[in-house]
């Protein structure tokens, strides 16, 4: 009689782990990540996949659903918050109305830009509004783009803003 129980008890046991089991694998969905297609900058228009720095965070979203994180415009944010795509090398920080590209960017620009050397930038934009040892500012027709050279004078980070130099902000980040 002592010997039935303890199977009952056992059976019992091993029947509600199978339920949970089951109910955990059951519950478990396949989720496919949203997808941008190709991401485009455009440099003499100032947008990637017609999104404008200043455009509204929700837009953005709606528009490059791809997007690694995004963090809620505000004080409290680290750079004024953003809408980020760290796996593609581009940042959209909004509250500050700036893109950042980086030379880890998986996309195309309408206009090669990334990769560019130092004296080539010349002969496309004319002289730079302002300049310093590593970057260069080009006044464009919606505000201006930032370019980073490194020690071989190549074009290694692009900053595309509908602000002006004077009124830009960037983050540290």
């Amino acid at each position: 009689m002592q010997l039935s129980v303890k199977s009952l008890v056992m059976k019992k046991y091993f029947s509600m782990l199978v339920l949970m089991i089951g109910s955990v694998t059951a519950t478990a969905q396949l989720k496919v990540k949203p997808d941008c297609g190709v991401l485009t900058v455009d440099v003499h228009k100032g947008w990637v996949n017609e999104v404008k720095p200043n455009a509204d965070p929700e837009f953005m979203k709606k528009k490059l659903p791809c997007f690694t994180s995004f963090e809620k415009e505000g004080n409290t944010a680290a750079c004024g918050g953003g809408v980020y795509f760290d796996d593609k090398g581009i940042r959209f920080y909004t509250q500050r109305d700036y893109i950042v590209i980086t030379d880890k960017f998986k996309g195309k620009f309408t206009a090669p830009v990334l990769g560019l050397k130092k004296t080539a930038m010349f002969a496309k934009y004319g002289n730079p509004k302002l300049k310093d040892a590593n970057w260069e500012a080009y006044q464009m027709a919606y505000g201006i783009m930032v370019v980073y050279y490194n020690s071989t004078a190549t074009i290694n980070k692009v900053i595309i803003s509908t602000k002006s130099t004077d009124d830009i902000d960037l983050c540290s980040q």
